[in-house]
C-alpha cells in the first residue's frame, strides 16, 4: 500500500524511515513507528476495531469494485470500473525496489490480500508447500486472527510433527495432511477467503513464509468475489469450467476436511472466475482421468479453447520460465521436445509442429546480485548431480532478466508459460502455476502412453484471450508498441524482459550445491554444506 492510499482517510503522523526502500528491518513495533515508501508492512492500521465494526463507507465502496467483470483484480487506488487498465494477475510487492514498481494495481502484498478491505472474513483455508504458521497469523487482520483456518499441508514425519507443535496453540486451526506419491510434494499454493459477502479464490507462487513475500518474483491471481447463489437462481459455473475443475481437484484429497468448503464452493457463483485452472493431482491416471490433470489436461484445453493453426503458426516460440528443475532424461527427445513441448503447443484442433522453446532460468551471476545475494538460490533448488545429466538445457537457457518490472534483482520464484509472436509483441495464452520444470509436476507418460504418472499436488491458472473477450486472438504484451493504452481483458505484462536473453558461453545456469566464492552483493560466499 503506498503511502498516497494510506493517506487518503487520515493523516500518517509516523516519520519517515531514514533507510527508506532499503530498510532491512521486520520488527512490527519498527513499522508501527516509521513509514516506508512504496510498501505496507503494517495493514493493521486499516484494520476495523476491536469490536468489528464495519468498514467506513469510502472504504467498502472501494471493495465492491475490487474485480472488473471479467474477473481480474484491480487494486488501484482510486478503484476501478469496467475501463479500468488492470491487470490479469499481479507481481508480490517487494522490498528494495522504486515504489513506481509495487503500484498497487500491479503488485500486491499479503496483508492487503487478508485485508479487511477485502472483505468481512468469516473463515479461511490455505494449500500449501511451506507454513510458518505463527508468521502466517500475524498475516491476517488483527480481528480476523481467531477465525477457522484450515491448513492443507504435504509435511510428513518430523516436519509434520514440527507444523503441529507451531499450530498448537492456535485452537481455531485445523491441519489435514494431503496424501503423497513416493518422491512427491503438495505444492500447490492457494487460499479460500470466505467472507460476508461472498467467496474469494486466490492462487499464488509463494510459499506462506516470510522470506517468499519479501524480495522475491512472485505471481498472484485473485478471483472476484464469488457471489452466494441465491434460492431462485440455478447452480452458476463459468464458460471456463472453474467450478468442475476446482471441485474435482479437492476430490483428490480424499476423507472429508474438506466437504464444508467443497460445499461453500457449491453454493457460489463462480461464473466471473475468467481462467480455466490447470492442476496436477498425485497418482497413475488412466482412462478419461488421463487428461484431467498435468501437461495432458494443458493439451486439452489448447486443443478444445485454445488459438487455431490459422492464427498461430509454428514460428510463435513458446516460453517456460520457473525456480527448480528435476530429472527430465539424457536427451531432450525423452520428455521435454516430446510429450511436454507436445502438450504446450497445440491448437485448436490439432496438433502444430513443435516451436523453437526457450527456458527463463537465474544465471550464477543473477543469483549472486540479487536483493537477497547467494540465499536467494536456496529457493532454487537445481542440483549439479541433476544437471550434469542433461547438458543440452543450457541450448534453451534464457537469464532471468525483469527491468520492465523493477524486478532483475528480485530472484524469481514464480512460474509462468506463454506462447508469443516471434516480434515479442502478442500472446496466445498464459499460464501462472506453482509448477516448476519436472515430470513429477506435469506428469509422465508411461505403458506406451495408456497413463500419465504425476507425483505432486499443483495448481494454476490458464490465461486464454478470448475467455476474457470474446473477440480477442491474442494478448497484448504490456509495455510492448502501444498497447499501454489498452485495457486488462487485452493485454499482460509479463514479470521477464522480452525479447529474452539467451546465457552467453561464460553465463552458466545457478546449481544450488556448487561452492561459489565471488562474494555476493552482500560480501557473502556460498558453501553448501
Amino acid at each position: 500500500m503506498s503511502d498516497e492510499t494510506r493517506n487518503e482517510g487520515s493523516e500518517d503522523a509516523r516519520q519517515m524511515c531514514k533507510y527508506g526502500t532499503k530498510c532491512y528491518r521486520k520488527n512490527p513495533a519498527h513499522f508501527e513507528e516509521y513509514r516506508h515508501p512504496g510498501k505496507c508492512y503494517d495493514s493493521d492500521t486499516d484494520d476495523d476495531s476491536e469490536k468489528g465494526n464495519h468498514s467506513p463507507p469510502a472504504k467498502r465502496q472501494k471493495l465492491e469494485c475490487i474485480a472488473t467483470t471479467s474477473g481480474s483484480p484491480s487494486l488501484s487506488n482510486k478503484g476501478c470500473n469496467q475501463d479500468e487498465k488492470c491487470l490479469p494477475f499481479l507481481l508480490t510487492s517487494v522490498r528494495g525496489i522504486g515504489p513506481e514498481f509495487n503500484a498497487r494495481n500491479t503488485a500486491i502484498d499479503i496483508k492487503d490480500i487478508l485485508s479487511n478491505q477485502m472483505g468481512e472474513l468469516e473463515a479461511s483455508a490455505q494449500f500449501n508447500y511451506m507454513f510458518d504458521i505463527p508468521w502466517l497469523i500475524e498475516q491476517y487482520p488483527k480481528n480476523k486472527r481467531s477465525k477457522p483456518l484450515l491448513i492443507i499441508h504435504g509435511n510428513q514425519r518430523e516436519a509434520k510433527a514440527e507444523l503441529e507443535k507451531e499450530a498448537k496453540p492456535y485452537s481455531h486451526i485445523t491441519l489435514l495432511g494431503a496424501r503423497l506419491e513416493a518422491f512427491g510434494t503438495h505444492h500447490s499454493k492457494m487460499m479460500f477467503l470466505l467472507y460476508k459477502e461472498g467467496l474469494k479464490i486466490v492462487i499464488t507462487t509463494a510459499n506462506l513464509i516470510a522470506r517468499d513475500w519479501d524480495q522475491k518474483t512472485q505471481g498472484v491471481w485473485m478471483s472476484p468475489i464469488f457471489p452466494k447463489l441465491c434460492e431462485s437462481s440455478p447452480a452458476s459455473s463459468s464458460l471456463t469450467n472453474f467450478k468442475e475443475d476446482l471441485l474435482e481437484y479437492l476430490a483428490a484429497y480424499g476423507g472429508n476436511l474438506l466437504d464444508g468448503w467443497k460445499n461453500c464452493i457449491r453454493d457460489h457463483d463462480t461464473s466471473s472466475a475468467g481462467v480455466r485452472l490447470i492442476a496436477s493431482v498425485p497418482g497413475r491416471h488412466t482412462g478419461l482421468n488421463k487428461t484431467k490433470w498435468g501437461h495432458l489436461k494443458l493439451r486439452k484445453v489448447l486443443h478444445q479453447h485454445g488459438p487455431s493453426p490459422e492464427d498461430l503458426n509454428p514460428k510463435w516460440p513458446l516460453i517456460g520460465q520457473f525456480s527448480s528443475i528435476g530429472s527430465l532424461g539424457n536427451d531432450k527427445d525423452r520428455w521435454l521436445c516430446s510429450e511436454w513441448l507436445q502438450s504446450l503447443s497445440t491448437c485448436a484442433g490439432s496438433m502444430s509442429a513443435k516451436p523453437a522453446l526457450h527456458l527463463v532460468f537465474p544465471t550464477v551471476d543473477d543469483v549472486r546480485n540479487s536483493l537477497e545475494g547467494y540465499p536467494a538460490g536456496g529457493s532454487i533448488p537445481y542440483s549439479s548431480k541433476t544437471a550434469v545429466k542433461q547438458p543440452y538445457l543450457t541450448n534453451f537457457f534464457c537469464s532471468w532478466k525483469s527491468s520492465c518490472c523493477g524486478r532483475s534483482r528480485a530472484s524469481p520464484h514464480i512460474k509462468t508459460y506463454t506462447r508469443i509472436s516471434p516480434d515479442w509483441t502478442k500472446l496466445a495464452w498464459f499460464l501462472m502455476t506453482s509448477a516448476n520444470l519436472s515430470k513429477a509436476a506435469w506428469g509422465t507418460l508411461e505403458k506406451s502412453g495408456q497413463q500419465l504418472m504425476i507425483r505432486s499436488y499443483e495448481i494454476g491458472v490458464l490465461f486464454l484471450p478470448k475467455d476474457q473477450n470474446p473477440s480477442n486472438k491474442y494478448y497484448h504484451v504490456k509495455g510492448k508498441q502501444h498497447s499501454e493504452a489498452l485495457t486488462s481483458k487485452d493485454s499482460i505484462r509479463l514479470p521477464f524482459d522480452v525479447p529474452l536473453s539467451p546465457y552467453t558461453k561464460n553465463e552458466r545456469p545457478w546449481m544450488w550445491d556448487v561452492v561459489y566464492n565471488t562474494p555476493d552483493c552482500h560480501g557473502q560466499i556460498w558453501s553448501p554444506s
